[in-house]
């Protein structure tokens, strides 16, 4: 079992940045890691995701804004999000998958706020 701890979220404007983090409990070498991300209202959408490989997506309306990186020494990923609009405002999970698709984890979220 995997445990994952999101941190960075907050309180930013608009146009400022944030930078959130998920640490793993244990090796994330054979997942692919997410960020997900859900407002009031609405359905949990996936934002990025990393590959054990390095291979990234990303969903349209974040492309060129956010980057999503991974340390599997430190266990962690990382969702770098720059230029943030109050529609990136919503709980933001990590995920991670592992690669034969059996097993799936999920953080309990960090709050992102985004001020006009």
């Amino acid at each position: 079992q995997v445990q994952l701890v999101e941190s960075g979220g907050g309180l930013v404007q608009a146009g400022g940045s944030l930078r959130l983090s998920c640490a793993a409990s244990g090796s994330i070498f054979s997942y692919t890691m997410g960020w997900h991300r859900q407002a009031p209202g609405n359905t949990r959408e996936l934002v990025a995701k990393i590959t054990s490989g390095g291979t990234t997506n990303y969903v349209d309306s974040v492309k060129g804004r956010f980057t999503i990186s991974r340390s599997n020494t430190k266990n962690t990923v990382y969702l770098q999000m720059n230029s943030l609009k109050p529609e990136d405002a919503a709980k933001y999970y990590c995920n991670a998958i592992r690669s034969d698709g059996r097993y799936s984890y999920w953080g309990q979220g960090t709050q992102v706020t985004v001020s006009s």
